[in-house]
């Protein structure tokens, strides 16, 4: 098993604190939030880690020879959505999970030895433009879509992949970059467009358990929130 950080966006929306440093390097609580993931990657057995980066790529580098970690540079992180991040490292995708580098995992919530392909998800009370996952009764993912809502599970970014559903996300991506048509996609879409195709589950999260730093303002909220934890 492997994982793959994608971290090679610019958070535009966290200046002036990506000023200088990549936004998966910014710390909460004095911890930058790659090396909370890293860690808890590690923590669960999983040492084969990618990270994929693009901005200030050379702040990473310390994580080689602290964590022994792979460094994957997408030179084009500022011309193209994470749909070519990803493509960058599709080849690890079949038996791996995926985290985005701006979220901060307070609890660790990764399986040590998943079966099936899983979104990891938190109910949401109020929410704008997010992704959200429908499942069954059963946990079984029906559809994702993009949407204003209520009281709604949403992507957390993290997820599993399995082989097979791996293998087969690998392929629509590489039909989509190449028909050259995917500079404003995310690479969930994929999993969005060919959701029957796959069997996915979806796991819910608790409130508390992971935090999206997209902003300033987030920051200081989730900060504010895990100060009173202590």
């Amino acid at each position: 098993m492997k994982a793959i950080i994608l971290a090679a966006g610019m958070g535009t929306r966290l200046r002036p604190l990506t000023n200088n440093t990549p936004k998966a390097l910014v710390k909460v609580l004095g911890v930058p939030m790659i090396e909370r993931q890293i860690e808890f990657l590690l923590d669960k057995g999983i040492m084969d880690i990618h990270i994929v980066t693009g901005y200030l790529h050379e702040e990473f580098n310390y994580l080689k020879e602290k964590y022994g970690v792979h460094l994957v540079h997408n030179d084009k992180y500022a011309e193209y959505n994470n749909i070519y991040t990803m493509y960058l490292v599709r080849d690890l995708l079949p038996d791996a999970y995926t985290l985005e580098g701006d979220v901060f995992m307070n609890n660790n919530v990764l399986d040590a030895s998943p079966k099936a392909s899983t979104y990891f998800s938190k109910l949401s009370e109020d929410f704008k433009g997010e992704w959200i996952v429908n499942a069954n009764s059963e946990g079984l993912v029906t559809s994702v879509e993009v949407a204003d809502g209520q009281n709604k599970h949403i992507l957390s970014g993290i997820s599993y992949w399995n082989e097979e559903d791996g293998k087969f996300i690998v392929e629509k991506l590489t039909e989509v970059i190449e028909s050259g048509d995917f500079k404003d996609l995310y690479w969930d879409e994929i999993v969005k467009q060919n959701i029957s195709d796959m069997k996915i589950y979806l796991k819910k999260l608790a409130t508390t358990d992971t935090f999206e730093i997209d902003s300033v303002a987030d920051l200081e909220q989730v900060e504010d929130i895990l100060k009173q934890k202590i």
